[in-house]
């Protein structure tokens, strides 16, 4: 029976996967303009943020979606696919649990957000025009 609801699961992901990212795509927000030294001091911090999500995961959209509202060019792993990002989600964050973001502050500090809901509102709280 688990075998079955996997298969289902996963063949419902392969099927709705292609028209969720071609969603993504169309609705794609305008991004904030900065002038240029704004930018790039953004660009600056965001190189201390990595996004660990799955390409077709709902909540990993809504996240992507606000990073290009806001111009943030914030790295993105695969945890999906790519088993190294994966190991290094599960032993930084303690689960494979996406979206995450991993946060390094100046210190080196690791800071792992797990949910889309307080991802959205860090990235707003910290990059919002004002």
């Amino acid at each position: 029976m688990k075998t079955v609801i996997r298969t289902f699961f996963r063949t419902l992901r392969v099927v709705l996967g292609p028209f969720m990212l071609l969603k993504e795509r169309l609705t794609r927000p305008v991004g904030v303009q900065r002038a240029p030294a704004e930018q790039a001091t953004v660009n600056l911090q965001c190189q201390s943020l990595t996004l660990y999500q799955f390409s077709t995961c709902p909540f990993c959209i809504k996240v992507r979606q606000e990073m290009h509202r806001l111009s943030l060019p914030i790295e993105k792993r695969d945890a999906q696919h790519h088993i190294a990002h994966r190991d290094e989600l599960l032993q930084g964050s303690g689960g494979t649990k996406v979206p995450c973001l991993k946060i390094t502050d100046s210190q080196g500090q690791t800071q792992w957000l797990q949910d889309s809901n307080a991802i959205v509102a860090y990235l707003q709280a910290r990059f919002a025009a004002p």
